[in-house]
């Protein structure tokens, strides 16, 4: 079942126990896909033992941590058509990147495949996957699963042309919800997004993560696109509801400072999404309003 068409790229930062398993769970996937590996700037030893004991995978070393740039640093030199991300915690089930290439194959004008995650040890569906489910965003009769207004980079399958075209991730961001202002540009370019509950990815968090900081740079990062891409009064609406509704804590105050302190960029780089993609947004905005599953919450 070797399949030619998608390369999975990973990034990583001082995960080596989580990084060996997942690289080695994709080492056993039918589909045999090429792995690259942007190791940003461990010092845990990760580059060393990912050469050491999968020399196959292409390892890149930038020396510092980029982030979600660190993606965009691998999908440079990737020579298939589609690319799938995953985290260093995270790996794909058997089967499910040939499923997302066949669904990219079949629908020329579907940009990305996002598969249901299965959270381990359990074996239970994220809570963002009913989410997914019950997208509220209008699709094209076409379109084979839930039309989504963004997706998971951990989870999902893109068109390796339409990323690079789209810019990639901003690096201004850097991580931590970097996927909706991505998103929103691949749909302005006129590509659609969609989940596929027949594939799947598994994730088992790292225990080495800081949930704060992470937190911290989700809603400073929701602010960021808010400002870049959305018309006046939505953003304005989505500003003030984040702020009633973002814990009152010392991550959310210097998220919101943060966010204030790069309003000459954001300004300068302020481009409003198209009508047709900002209507979509705006049928989002009652499910972010209730979500217990967005990630700038906890």
């Amino acid at each position: 079942m070797t399949d030619p068409r998608t390369t999975v790229v990973v990034i990583t930062h001082n995960r080596r126990p989580e990084l060996l398993r997942t690289l080695a769970e994709l080492a056993a996937l039918p589909e045999e896909p090429p792995v690259t590996v942007t190791d940003n700037g461990s010092t845990d030893g990760t580059a060393e033992a990912v050469a050491r004991r999968h020399p196959d995978v292409r390892l890149l070393r930038p020396g510092r941590n980029l982030g979600a740039v660190g993606r965009n640093l691998a999908v440079r030199d990737v020579r298939t058509p589609y690319v799938a991300f995953c985290d260093d915690d995270s790996w794909w089930s058997p089967g499910s990147l040939a499923g997302a290439a066949d669904l990219l194959d079949r629908h020329p004008a579907l940009g990305s495949v996002t598969a249901r995650i299965i959270v381990e040890p359990d074996g239970t569906d994220d809570p963002i996957v009913r989410e997914l489910r019950e997208s509220p965003v209008p699709g094209p009769p076409w379109l084979p699963g839930p039309a989504l207004g963004s997706f998971l980079a951990a989870a999902t399958v893109l068109r390796t042309d339409a990323f690079r075209t789209a810019g990639g991730f901003n690096p201004r961001l850097w991580l931590g919800g970097e996927e909706e202002l991505l998103a929103a540009d691949l749909a302005a370019d006129g590509w659609w997004l969609t989940y596929a509950d027949h594939l799947t990815i598994h994730h088992q968090a790292s225990a080495v993560r800081d949930a704060t900081l992470r937190r911290m740079h989700g809603i400073r990062n929701t602010l960021w696109f808010t400002w870049l891409r959305r018309p006046a009064r939505p953003a304005l609406r989505r500003t003030l509801n984040l702020a009633r509704t973002v814990p009152r804590d010392t991550a959310s105050l210097r998220a919101f400072a943060e966010a204030a302190a790069a309003l000459p960029w954001v300004l300068r780089e302020r481009r409003v999404l198209p009508y047709e993609v900002e209507s979509r947004l705006r049928l989002l905005e009652p499910a972010q309003r209730t979500s217990t599953a967005r990630r700038y919450t906890g």
